[in-house]
């Protein structure tokens, strides 16, 4: 009897396990659906009606879409549109350096030499500004950078020539750093936080310059980080319409300024500014798969 109960037991574990698994998958997939449905409505389905959009030449608000070939992606090859989708690397590139330039100090600061009962504290004083619109800091700046502005008005009452860069990329530059500063700060935080203090003691103790030990153990161990940090905000920097348009002035035209123009300006070529967007969304994508791929590698070369 013993030995036929074993023998029912092993013929229904399979079925056991089936079960198991089928409840398993279906918990599973009651969690993915509403997600999965949301992205679907909100992201699949209107980047599918850009990316057909974009293959109708000259079209209009109201017109039949007919998508005949790739002539406005062959458009965005002129060399005015060239010029403008190098300007925005550039922006979004320069910006992210200088918030890595600017932000690695405060990281490594708050990681590793700031008490740590006061860190939490120092993080929320640090991003307190992105509590507040991306659109009013940005206008806090236009009163500042302003030829009337309190930047003049300081440099006037000190004796010291003005200083006119109100419309210029520089504007861009300090907006966009301002606005994307706090975001590479708490990336690079989360790197520099785990770096193991015994071993850059070590590293002193036999003998490397702070130098050395900067670049031979600080930045190989934080280089996860480091990549993150750029890839976001230069991703975050290549999509921003608010900045270049208030800071820049029509000097400072990049491809958001541009697709902007092309379904709300005066040109109206839903089109062309539709395979803008899409090259845009390719770009973005592959920021973000760069950003999947090295953002959480760590270098264990040096464990």
């Amino acid at each position: 009897m013993i030995n036929e109960e074993r023998q029912i037991n092993k013929l229904d574990k399979p079925s056991q396990e089936f079960s198991y698994l089928s409840g398993q998958w279906f918990t599973i997939s009651s969690l993915l659906v509403p997600g999965g449905l949301w992205l679907l409505l909100l992201l699949v389905f209107p980047t599918l009606i850009i990316f057909e959009l974009s293959l109708v030449p000259n079209i209009h608000p109201g017109e039949i879409v007919n998508p005949s070939g790739l002539d406005n992606y062959f458009r965005i090859f002129r060399p005015v549109y060239l010029r403008v989708l190098s300007r925005s690397l550039f922006l979004a590139g320069g910006t992210a350096l200088i918030c890595l330039i600017l932000g690695f100090p405060v990281a490594y600061w708050l990681g590793q030499f700031a008490p740590k009962r006061w860190r939490n504290l120092l993080l929320l004083t640090f991003i307190l500004p992105l509590w507040t619109s991306s659109l009013l800091r940005t206008y806090a700046w236009i009163s500042i950078l302003r030829p009337t502005g309190l930047l003049n008005t300081i440099l006037t009452a000190c004796g010291l020539p003005s200083w006119n860069i109100f419309n210029s990329a520089i504007a861009v530059f300090i907006g966009m750093t301002y606005n994307y500063l706090p975001y590479m700060v708490l990336i690079l935080y989360a790197s520099v936080e785990k770096l193991d203090r015994n071993v850059l003691e070590a590293s002193a103790d036999l003998g490397a310059t702070p130098r050395d030990t900067f670049w031979q153990i600080t930045i190989p161990q934080t280089r996860s980080g480091i990549i993150a940090g750029f890839l976001l905000v230069c991703m975050s920097g290549l999509g921003d319409f608010v900045d270049p348009e208030l800071l820049g002035g029509a000097s400072s035209m990049t491809i958001s300024r541009l697709i902007y123009n092309q379904f709300l300006g005066a040109t109206q070529n839903w089109g062309f500014g539709s395979a803008l967007s899409t090259i845009l969304i390719l770009m973005t994508s592959i920021a973000i798969a760069l950003l999947i791929k090295y953002g959480d590698r760590r270098s264990t070369d040096n464990h």
